[in-house]
């Protein structure tokens, strides 16, 4: 069973008690795949995957292959993508901007905010370097990368501030989160669903361990403090399962998705996930 996720610390921490083997399932070989995101999120398109980190932004696109799992989920509160530009600069009304994907949530939110703005998709590792070499204007960091850039560029803008004005500025923002699909047998999904939250909890619960572990390998891109507080911000306690303020963070973003043309219908992230009462249903 291959795991796809992204290759951010946050992803690698929250997988890798499976890929330690601190939790498993009997008769099941786990393998990892880290790819960036706007891969995973062609590749779920495709299908290529049976579980696979995707954005909040691409789901309404899968939900017929695809259910949500309530696991391993990103949010931003107070924080989350920058878009950038060298200081001193004025951006135009139809400047050039690098984004990391079509289907990524910050996507979704800077083409709402920005229709004008003429936009290249390039990986989310060359952003910052495209804007310092002036190949665009300005570009949407994501990731670790938003904890440190070149001294020369500062922000024009939070996403966090636009979702904040599109939602009314109560819910996080819905970030990244995982799906599996649907034409497996429903009781190996919650199985799968279960398992991955356990990993999700057992990386919280040894968090200084399993850290120590990734920089000892070089698993990961930053440095020791940088991944503290990274982690803090991505993959802290409210990753373990989506609790109702989550939920309604989601399906506002669906709704702002529907109103603005980029989903064919609105929906409920709820009716999306599994039903994890099946197996007690079952046996009852």
């Amino acid at each position: 069973m291959v795991i796809a996720h992204s290759p951010d610390a946050d992803d690698i921490f929250m997988y890798y008690a499976i890929k330690f083997g601190w939790v498993g399932k009997n008769n099941v070989q786990f393998e990892n795949i880290a790819l960036d995101i706007e891969t995973l999120n062609v590749e779920a398109l495709k299908g290529t995957y049976d579980i696979s980190a995707i954005s909040f932004g691409l789901y309404p696109h899968i939900r017929n292959d695809y259910a949500l799992l309530r696991t391993a989920v990103s949010f931003g509160q107070g924080y989350g993508p920058k878009l950038i530009r060298k200081r001193d600069t004025l951006l135009k009304k139809r400047f050039t901007v690098a984004l990391s994907g079509k289907f990524t949530t910050n996507a979704l939110l800077f083409r709402v905010a920005y229709p004008d703005a003429k936009i290249v998709y390039m990986n989310f590792l060359e952003i910052e370097q495209a804007v310092l070499d002036g190949v665009v204007d300005a570009g949407v960091l994501i990731h670790e990368s938003i904890l440190g850039y070149d001294e020369s560029l500062e922000v024009e803008r939070e996403m966090w501030d636009i979702w904040c004005e599109l939602s009314g500025g109560e819910l996080p923002l819905p970030l990244g989160g995982m799906a599996i699909r649907r034409s497996l047998p429903i009781t190996s999904a919650i199985e799968y669903e279960n398992l991955l939250t356990k990993a999700v909890q057992i990386a919280r619960d040894h968090k200084d361990r399993l850290s120590k572990m990734l920089m000892e390998r070089s698993l990961v891109r930053i440095d020791a403090a940088t991944l503290e507080k990274y982690l803090e911000l991505y993959a802290n306690d409210e990753s373990i399962s989506l609790n109702d303020t989550q939920y309604q963070a989601i399906e506002k973003l669906f709704s702002i998705g529907y109103e603005h043309g980029f989903f064919e219908q609105r929906i409920d992230p709820k009716d999306f996930m599994i039903p994890l009462e099946y197996t007690e249903l079952r046996n009852s």
